[in-house]
């Protein structure tokens, strides 16, 4: 054929199916074929009934992923702002976004971060990596978590067996052995049950210091009934979030019927049990931890009596800042995407092979 040829798809409003052209521009545009794959039924009908759905809401969400982006474009700037550098040193921005929904499970996992690139882009004139999850996810994976890599380059030893905690909303680990592969999973949930509790109880977004769990008793029926959740039994790879652990899946075991400070600790003892129920088979000798929940002592306290013998600490004491952790993995991440190199860990995700992640947007 000679010249370079590009694909264009589209997906119009009759909803009957994709139109896929093969043309080239050399110099003119020539199509070389043309075809209309048809919609099956039900997905066209899904589509009609998306597209059908009140305006309201369609708004909300697409307003929402402009506000985000424009947001995060203008925490791009300060951030270079802060750091005394030229933004023509920057190469890229690497964005996760906030994660609107996750379900990578079944055939046709899907999983949205909101915070739109070109908003980003345009606000900072730098070249914008987004869309992270989404390629592992069609790779078979869970698209999720996707630090590991990162946490390999920048914490693993060659000769000590370690272990990477990252307690957000939801907790992950990541296995470092000092040989064999990098491994790890979420282990379900580290703040967002706790957080949603304080803040209902105590008007607070987090349990500042520990100090509503630290006044509470552990409630040994609650604890277990939580425990029983199949998740914390699946095998990995897994990943999870709000969807699963949500305030209504809480509600299901009535917590009200007890004390709310018995309730905060049960559930900071939640999190250190399952965390330490994930670590416990690999015997990592020392446990590296990151995310907010490094800032709770009850955390921090609960995770040390689960797993004796274990050094628990901080990523600040290997360099890096545990609040900033999963930032800077975004940051390599993005790197990893400019120089073509896969970034995903099968091992973590599932996915079926390396992939290069994330779609790079253009200033």
């Amino acid at each position: 054929m000679g010249a370079d040829a590009y694909i264009g798809l589209m997906s119009g409003t009759s909803h009957d199916g994709i139109d896929a052209a093969v043309v080239t521009f050399d110099p003119a545009p020539n199509v070389i074929t043309a075809n209309t794959r048809p919609y099956s039924t039900d997905l066209a009908d899904r589509l009609l009934s998306v597209t059908n759905e009140p305006r309201q809401a369609i708004d909300e969400v697409l307003g929402l992923d402009a506000q985000l982006g424009e947001a995060f474009g203008e925490a791009a700037l300060a951030a270079i702002t802060e750091a005394g550098i030229a933004r023509q040193a920057i190469r890229a921005i690497g964005c996760h976004g906030h994660t609107l929904h996750h379900a990578p499970s079944g055939p046709h996992g899907n999983s949205w971060a909101l915070g739109d690139p070109n908003w980003i882009a345009e606000a900072t004139g730098l070249p914008v990596v987004a869309d992270f999850r989404r390629r592992d996810i069609a790779a078979g994976g869970q698209g999720a978590p996707l630090a590991p890599a990162f946490h390999a380059f920048a914490l693993g030893h060659p000769r000590e067996n370690r272990a990477v905690v990252n307690l957000g909303g939801i907790a992950n680990i990541t296995l470092l052995p000092p040989a064999g592969p990098v491994s790890g999973f979420d282990t379900g949930p580290a703040n967002t049950l706790l957080d949603s509790w304080v803040r209902e109880h105590r008007g607070t977004p987090y349990d500042t210091d520990g100090t509503m769990a630290a006044a509470g008793t552990v409630i040994p029926e609650l604890l277990e009934s939580l425990r029983a959740d199949p998740y914390f039994q699946r095998p990995s790879p897994k990943s999870t979030g709000r969807e699963h652990f949500s305030r209504e899946w809480l509600e299901r075991f009535q917590p009200g019927r007890w004390r709310a400070v018995d309730v905060a600790a049960t559930l900071a003892a939640l999190t250190t049990t399952t965390v330490a129920d994930a670590l416990r088979p690999a015997g990592p000798e020392r446990v590296l931890v990151c995310g907010g929940g490094v800032h709770n002592p009850v955390l921090m306290a609960g995770l040390r009596e689960a797993l004796p013998g274990t050094t628990v600490e901080g990523t600040r004491r290997h360099g890096l800042d545990p609040d900033m952790v999963e930032a800077a993995a975004f940051a390599w991440l993005a790197r990893e995407r400019l120089a073509g190199r896969p970034a995903n860990e099968p091992a973590v995700t599932g996915a079926r092979e390396r992939v290069v992640l994330g779609g790079l947007y253009s200033p």
